[in-house]
């Protein structure tokens, strides 16, 4: 198993063999035709890249080679000097010395001391005459030069276009795989089992293979936000520290492209709006500089990323009256509210604390993006504050979105799929531990409230009619045990009662085609191993349909 430090120096050969390959080109073109500007631009382009991956890398002397050529390429470009004389024979010699240097770390080896090269680089940029220059090579470096072997990477570069694509394919044959171990077994053959079995091994391991190859480190995300945070605070006049930890962490590249937006916005929300200037943190008795820290972590099968701030929390009254004032819920249906659930109001659309934002601590910049970014993805929110203290925004979201884990559940003699990220507890409850409150059937779990309601009702449910308000004479007598399925979405609980459970796997996720794309309800389509179609019921709009209709 590679380390990430392998892993890393591998990716920065494979991208620096390129680098050096395009700057002997690029430089031969612009010697050729000194007025080449798409040359000179792509070499200016090539040091500076080449420079912040050394450096980044702990390539110091490579860094600073690469950081005096951009420099040099620089001042061609703003026409301080012409690419001729002794700065063609330097920049040959430095490229040169580069390349030796890439080549000394794919081979393990230290450098050569480029100290000389860098003076020489110096009074160059300088206008100043070089020390021991000299249009020739020495005897030695023309062998070695006749010697040398061309050199190919051992890394390729695939574009993710072609990895979706094999993925898909592996999924279409996960899904034949498994109606083949399901017909074996029904067959009770005992040759074609073993090579089910066989086929299961194979392909499991080429699914797991394909999904690794598409693992990337959260760093590749991460790393970008120190510029983010710098000109946000720059904006609002603020000092932040910020602290990045879990780079290493891999998850799914397109989960990480699809959330990129989502966690942009939360750290400019928590720079803008969490965090107060330095005045204000000093009168309150904290230190002048605001903290931000975005972190990444493994849970499970999860990958959590969080953004936490020390600023001013979340209050939590402000937030449950400007949602009355602004009929995202009514004042009574807020009065019942937990904190959590005051703080689930962030994220509706069109909601916002932005108006008041001097006078209240809040947060709510058109966070219901954020949460539309995790849906699509079958994640999950936790928000997590304290006044006066900070507020955590944690995304909780899947390794891979190509496989979910799944229960499957069955109603009306039909098989559904539930995602495990949603998927909270099941329950099989006697009729003494449902009552009805309000219209509705409810149930006490974990000293939480939680109310029921027949997932017949939600999937057949038309117009805009409410549901039909409940009560315990609705329940079905001669059922002793009622079987229940508790999702959670939004840090809301909500029991479905189905039929029966079946069992839990992983299922490929298909989108549906048109025109039942339109129906909220359903997040996909997948195929089980008896050959049967199976809906994948989407909880968040299942939730947000409740809401809506609860009498």
């Amino acid at each position: 198993m590679k380390s990430r430090e392998q892993e890393y120096r591998e990716l920065f050969m494979a991208e620096a063999l390129e680098y050096y390959d395009a700057m002997s080109r690029h430089l031969s073109e612009l010697e050729r035709n000194p007025q080449d500007g798409a040359a000179l631009n792509e070499l200016f382009r090539l040091m500076h890249n080449l420079k912040a991956n050394a450096r980044a890398m702990g390539f110091v002397d490579m860094g600073e080679v690469a950081h005096k050529m951009e420099t040099l390429f620089g001042q061609i470009r703003g026409q301080e000097r012409t690419f001729t004389g002794l700065l063609v024979t330097l920049t040959f010699q430095s490229v040169d010395v580069l390349g030796n240097m890439i080549r000394a770390v794919g081979a393990g080896q230290d450098t050569a001391d480029a100290k000389p090269l860098l003076e020489n680089l110096d009074r160059l940029i300088k206008g100043e005459e070089l020390v021991e220059a000299r249009a020739t090579q020495t005897e030695e470096e023309a062998d070695a030069d006749a010697s040398r072997k061309l050199e190919l990477s051992d890394l390729v570069y695939i574009p993710v276009k072609k990895l979706d694509n094999l993925l898909n394919l592996v999924g279409e044959l996960v899904i034949d795989r498994d109606r083949i171990l399901t017909l074996a077994a029904e067959l009770g053959h005992p040759a074609l089992e073993a090579t089910a079995r066989h086929l299961f091994r194979i392909s499991d391991d080429l699914q797991y293979s394909v999904m690794d190859v598409r693992l990337v480190g959260v760093g590749v995300l991460l790393n970008k936000f120190p510029r983010v945070v710098r000109d946000v605070a720059a904006a609002e006049n603020k000092q932040v520290e910020l602290v990045l930890t879990g780079q290493d962490v891999q998850i799914d590249r397109n989960v990480l492209q699809l959330i990129t937006d989502a966690l942009l916005h939360l750290v400019r929300n928590g720079v803008s709006h969490g965090l107060e200037d330095a005045a204000t943190r000093q009168a309150a008795g904290k230190p002048a500089i605001g903290k931000l820290r975005i972190s990444a972590l493994t849970e499970r099968d999860d990958v959590l990323l969080q953004v936490q701030d020390d600023g001013r929390g979340i209050d939590t009254e402000a937030v449950r009256q400007k949602a009355i004032r602004k009929g995202v819920v009514t004042a009574e249906v807020a009065a019942t509210l937990d904190e959590e659930g005051v703080w689930a109001l962030l994220f509706e659309p069109g909601f916002s604390m932005a108006e008041k934002i001097t006078d209240i601590s809040g947060r709510g910049v058109g966070l219901d993006v954020v949460k539309l970014a995790i849906d699509s993805l079958g994640g999950r929110l936790r928000v997590a504050s304290e006044l006066g203290k900070g507020t955590a925004f944690t995304l909780v979201l899947p390794t891979s979105i190509a496989v979910k884990g799944a229960l499957l559940i069955e109603l009306d003699e039909r098989a559904y799929a539930v995602p495990l990220l949603h998927t909270d507890t099941v329950l099989a409850l006697p009729n003494d531990q449902i009552f009805a409150v309000g219209g509705l059937l409810m149930t006490r779990v974990q000293d939480e409230n939680v109310p029921l309601v027949p997932l017949r009702q939600l999937l057949y449910a038309e117009g805009d009619e409410p549901l039909p308000r409940a009560t315990r004479a609705d329940l079905d007598p001669a059922m002793t045990l009622h079987q229940v399925l508790i999702v959670s979405y939004n840090n809301r609980r909500l029991g479905l009662l189905v039929d029966r459970f079946l069992r839990q796997q992983n299922i490929v996720v298909k989108s549906l085609s048109k025109p039942l794309d339109t129906i909220d309800l359903f997040g996909g389509v997948t195929l089980l191993g008896s050959g049967q179609l199976c809906l994948v019921l989407d909880v968040p709009a299942l939730t947000r349909l409740f809401l809506a209709k609860r009498p």
